[in-house]
């Protein structure tokens, strides 16, 4: 008698499906693709680039470092003096090993200005150094 009540029981009760699962899946993969995802730090600075016909599009870029026509540099936005350009790539450096650093400098900067903060990088250890330029 209790077998037949206890299937009575059993097909009245509705079905449940438990979220907790599905909800934990969905955050470990959103978790996945943030740490997956390089982010590209803008250099903050609107600049004319020079054009190359030997022009080379990198795909591992993490730093960008812009300098204008009057010489100005930024770094992620904010402007920096050439003499903290060497501690800030030193942390860069230590941070991201093997990062890649592009170097953004208007076509009318000077020269200078230029090889001086390629010579900080290289400095402080940065390896991956690129100057960018637009293709024709």
């Amino acid at each position: 008698m209790k077998s037949i009540r206890s299937r009575r029981h059993q097909r009245g009760r509705a079905v449940e499906i438990n979220m907790a699962p599905l909800i934990d899946m969905i955050f470990i993969l959103l978790i996945f693709f943030l740490v997956t995802t390089s982010f590209v730090k803008e250099s903050g600075v609107t600049i004319e680039r020079p054009s190359a016909a030997s022009a080379v599009r990198q795909e591992k870029i993490h730093l960008m470092v812009g300098i204008t026509a009057d010489g100005k540099i930024q770094i992620e936005g904010n402007p920096i003096d050439i003499r903290s350009v060497l501690p800030r790539m030193q942390r860069f450096n230590a941070k991201t090993p093997g990062g890649g650093v592009v170097i953004l400098a208007d076509k009318d900067s000077a020269t200078g200005d230029v090889i001086r903060v390629l010579d900080q990088c290289r400095l402080a250890g940065v390896q991956n150094i690129s100057i960018a330029a637009e293709e024709p």
